[in-house]
């Protein structure tokens, strides 16, 4: 069985629904080799990122930086991926107020770090809220999914 772990920062409804449409768009493939995990970032340890097949990553912009809460992630589980989880296939999208660039201009350095492998260009959610965004988000997952139960990843 392959895992898809989806992690989000939550601090607002808009960004809970974000998280929901990514899970729903990985759920929609109806895939029977997949378990699919969504969290809050707040509740993920290293020892669900050692299982995982791919990560798929949401962060708000916040200062022109990625959110506290996903920084507080890499933080916490930084050392102990390192060296076990090369080549995960991540995915990211940013719920930005501005451009996103610094947001996923900071993340990327880690992950160069982490030596994980970017498997889409990150969605970057830029501007006031949209409806479209959500539809954005449930193909992120349902396009992450589908690369991982064809072996694709």
């Amino acid at each position: 069985m392959k895992k898809l772990l989806i992690v989000s920062n939550l601090p607002s409804n808009n960004t809970k629904i974000l998280l929901d449409q990514v899970k729903k768009g990985a759920e929609s493939i109806g895939s029977e080799n997949i378990k699919i995990i969504s969290s809050d970032a707040i509740n993920i340890t290293y020892n669900s990122i050692l299982e995982s097949s791919a990560i798929i990553l949401g962060t708000t912009e916040n200062l022109g930086y990625m959110s506290g809460i996903i920084k507080d992630f890499f933080d916490r589980n930084y050392n102990q991926c390192l060296n076990k989880t090369n080549g995960l296939p991540y995915a990211l999208y940013i719920r930005a107020g501005h451009d996103g660039t610094g947001t996923e201009l900071n993340i990327k350095k880690i992950i160069t770090g982490l030596k994980w492998k970017e498997i889409q260009k990150p969605l970057i959610l830029k501007g006031v809220w949209n409806n479209k965004f959500k539809d954005q988000c449930f193909n992120l997952g349902a396009t992450v999914a589908a690369g991982i139960d064809a072996n694709i990843y």
